[in-house]
């Protein structure tokens, strides 16, 4: 899967991982699958004092291949259809790790 491939919703938050490159997205809601920008999440970034932190190269392309994790992202987006992710956790510009609220029956083991 690439980049064009994605709905205009799925490239915005892309962008957004990349522009955070680390950091974390709190409180984004998914409708349909889709995530939506209003309510507007809130966005924090991480700012290393230890090194020098460029853009990501990929930020400039229109058209590149998704990494895994992207594709994983979306995947448990489009599963949770309707709802709130809490965190997603952002490392190298890629959602690293999110967290939903889920009621205790929709917990798998």
């Amino acid at each position: 899967m690439h980049m064009e491939d994605l709905s205009p919703a799925k490239q915005r938050l892309l962008r957004l991982f990349q522009a955070i490159n680390f950091g974390r997205v709190e409180e984004l809601e998914i409708r349909d699958g889709e995530p939506e920008f209003s309510p507007v999440p809130r966005v924090f970034v991480e700012l290393k004092l230890d090194a020098n932190d460029g853009p990501r190269p990929e930020s400039r392309l229109d058209c590149f291949p998704l990494r895994s994790q992207v594709e994983r992202f979306f995947t448990q987006i489009a599963r949770l259809n309707q709802g709130t992710v809490e965190v997603i956790e952002v490392r190298h510009g890629l959602p690293f790790r999110m967290v939903i609220e889920a009621m205790p029956a929709e917990v798998e083991p």
